[in-house]
């Protein structure tokens, strides 16, 4: 028997869905911090497996939306759960769901199972779910991956969406894209990340070399200054860690140059938001 079809990972920032999408893959699909709203786009992670072909949507945080980006970020919450065939809603173990939050669930019409999330860790909560995993211990991902198997579509032989070589349906150029703005959640000031948009303005692939540059797109001219930092040291550490996970994905020696430049409010115009890729 062969089981196929589409999964959605939802639950509120920061409850664990790119970091179980990543061990679930086995790659490095989406982009992690520990602050909140990390993810904003719909990413898609492929699991292959002999008996299995299961493509996870890694979703926004569910969130009450604040700018045009926000709203956008929810509309892409809203069509994933429209077009899958199970919903994986994730509850951080540590923390108990509230009420708005067990209504949102119960509003949810797709088939589901409920996730208790990071059981590695201390003061663990007590509620009704149907597993409870850590994705960075590896504890029950296996026994979850059977449970998401039995509630999708079976077929007598391979069925494959996508080609079975395929771990994710984002460009090189949008891996890379993201993985400065994780560098940049990571190394900056609790809220200027939030800030900040990712494009690529240059990717120029010959044999032995990729040429990349990228602007890191803030919203006001005290960011820049704090992006870029004392005597150029937070570029550069946002530099050499994004050239590191490029040249592992390309296996080519990567050159690479990052700029800052102010957008001002883009989180609020529609039209900048589109010419960003979001």
């Amino acid at each position: 028997m062969f089981f196929s079809g589409y999964v959605a990972l939802v639950g509120k920032p920061n409850a664990g869905k790119s970091s179980l999408i990543n061990a679930l893959v086995g790659e490095k699909v989406s982009i992690i911090s520990r602050k909140p709203q990390t993810t904003r786009d719909n990413i898609i992670g492929i699991v292959n497996k002999d008996d299995c072909q299961i493509i996870f949507v890694d979703t926004p945080g569910v969130h009450h939306s604040r700018n045009s980006l926000d709203k956008f970020m929810m509309k892409n919450v809203r069509s994933a759960l429209a077009g899958v065939d199970l919903v994986v809603y994730l509850i951080d173990g540590t923390l108990m769901p509230d009420e708005e939050e067990i209504e949102y669930i119960e509003h949810i019409t797709t088939p589901k199972l409920i996730v208790r999330t990071k059981c590695d860790l201390p003061n663990q909560k007590d509620f009704d779910c149907d597993a409870h995993i850590s994705s960075k211990t590896g504890e029950n991902l296996e026994l979850l991956l059977s449970m998401i198997k039995e509630k999708l579509n079976c077929y007598d032989s391979p069925y494959y969406i996508f080609s079975p070589d395929e771990y994710t349906d984002k460009s090189v150029k949008y891996l890379i894209s993201e993985e400065v703005r994780e560098n940049c959640l990571n190394n900056l000031e609790r809220e200027i990340p939030h800030g900040i948009a990712v494009e690529i303005i240059r990717f120029l692939e010959e044999d032995e070399i990729v040429y990349i540059d990228c602007d890191i797109v803030c919203e006001q001219e005290s960011h820049k200054g704090i992006i870029i930092g004392k005597g150029g040291l937070g570029l550069k550490r946002i530099g050499t860690n994004t050239r590191k996970f490029a040249e592992d994905l390309l296996g080519k020696k990567v050159m690479l140059k990052l700029f800052v430049r102010v957008e001002k409010d883009w989180r609020n115009k529609p039209q900048k938001l589109k010419n960003l890729g979001y």
